[in-house]
């Protein structure tokens, strides 16, 4: 599908924001399993048509969930320089997903960021440039005034990620998160629209 200005909620040069579909499934879920290595032991995107399936549906109907896909924008290179995919214009494809959970309204106005990159688009700057979307998103036309990011202290890129966004670190929770198969200690990130305003 070609690149058109209202295909997404926001852009920038290279990426775009846009909401979950049902047809993105395909492609999703293929992304998913390209992507174990790099997910392992951090996270677990569905990847299989009925799982895709009930998670979109949560992120598309649940009104505590916001899901968003970055995607590349049009002429975007896809894969490293001589690698697989190298030279390829994205025309629009996934390269990773953002979602805001746990959404709070009221004296609150808060919500929980989790978020993944797709295999070919890891280390391109591609899910540092959605993420800048989706906070500005969130803090513009979904009117929330903080966002959170739960992180476990040995996943060096999310960290990194939270960082490079302006996240502050805030504390420290153990046990925090049922992940595969067990309890894991989480640092908490956040980020007001007063901090992001003040730069």
């Amino acid at each position: 599908m070609p690149h058109t200005a209202s295909r997404y909620l926001a852009e920038g040069p290279r990426v775009g924001i846009r909401h979950f579909a049902y047809e993105d499934g395909a492609e999703f879920t293929a992304r998913a399993r390209e992507s174990k290595d790099l997910h392992h032991p951090w996270l677990f995107p569905p990847d299989s048509s009925d799982g895709y399936l009930a998670y979109a549906n949560r992120l598309i109907k649940d009104p505590t969930k916001a899901g968003f896909l970055v995607c590349e924008k049009v002429g975007e290179k896809g894969g490293d320089e001589g690698g697989e995919g190298g030279g390829e214009r994205a025309d629009g494809a996934i390269a990773g997903f953002i979602n805001i959970n746990n959404i709070v309204e009221g004296g609150f106005q808060c919500g929980a960021l989790g978020y993944g990159a797709f295999a070919h688009s890891a280390g391109r700057g591609l899910m540092r440039a959605g993420l800048d979307l989706v906070v500005a998103y969130a803090f513009g036309p979904m009117r929330l005034h903080r966002l959170e990011i739960n992180a476990q202290p040995g996943n060096a890129a999310s960290i990194a990620l939270a960082r490079s966004c302006g996240f502050r670190l805030e504390g420290f929770s153990p046990n925090m998160i049922y992940i595969d198969g067990g309890w894991r200690d989480h640092e908490r990130w956040a980020l007001t629209a007063e901090m992001r305003a003040s730069g």
